[in-house]
């Protein structure tokens, strides 16, 4: 098991897939070692935000869990190994 993953989330029309993204991260939450959420505020909170995450776990439950990111509209995840 390695602890050098990350994983890099682009979510587009943010308050509406917001719940959907939270769902898939709790589901998955024994994976994630550190999250990190962005968004650019001003007036009125982005509809586009980031979150950054460290993952840890088996290859197969990480490609889960960025697959099952992908699989939502608006939604991109990548990861990267260290």
């Amino acid at each position: 098991m390695s602890c050098y993953n990350f994983m890099a989330v682009l979510i587009n029309h943010r308050s509406k897939m917001a719940p959907k993204v939270q769902e898939i991260l709790t589901n998955h939450g024994c994976a994630i070692k550190m999250r990190l959420g962005l968004h650019e505020v001003s007036d009125v909170c982005s509809e586009e935000g980031v979150i950054l995450m460290q993952v840890c776990g088996e290859d197969d439950q990480i490609k889960t869990l960025q697959s099952d990111l992908n699989e939502l509209p608006g939604v991109k995840a990548k990861t990267i190994s260290i």
